[in-house]
């Protein structure tokens, strides 16, 4: 029996493919083969990529250079995830290439958060 949420650590497959993944959809977006006009001119970030247990899905969680548009670019993404993925299968050599689900990364969010909450006046005053 498992402690905490149920949740497992990923495996060192799953962070291997994950990785191997998140390269290659780097290298994709980065070429900026997908005509959209929600992504013209946007550079992406790629900042993880989680694959399930299973190997058959993937979550891709990206930033829009700049934060601006993020869901319009997210939206654009997942309609163009069937070319994507198809570009994804010629850069990295797996048995089934992981269906991708795109998400806007909250870790940036999550750290402004903090560092705002870290030098607010309260916090300031505790320290000294």
């Amino acid at each position: 029996m498992t402690k905490g949420h149920g949740k497992r650590a990923p495996s060192q497959r799953q962070l291997r493919i994950g990785e191997a993944v998140r390269k290659a959809l780097s290298e994709v977006f980065l070429k900026q083969d997908v005509t959209d006009p929600d992504l013209e001119g946007v550079v992406l970030t790629v900042s993880e990529v989680r694959p399930s247990p299973d190997l058959k899905n993937a979550t891709v969680y990206v930033l829009p250079l700049g934060g601006e548009n993020q869901e319009n670019v997210v939206a654009a993404l997942i309609r163009h995830k069937r070319y994507i993925r198809g570009e994804l299968a010629r850069l990295v050599s797996l048995r089934h290439v992981p269906e991708l689900v795109f998400e806007l990364d909250p870790t940036f969010d999550r750290a402004g958060r903090m560092d705002a909450l870290l030098r607010s006046s309260d916090v300031a005053r505790d320290i000294d």
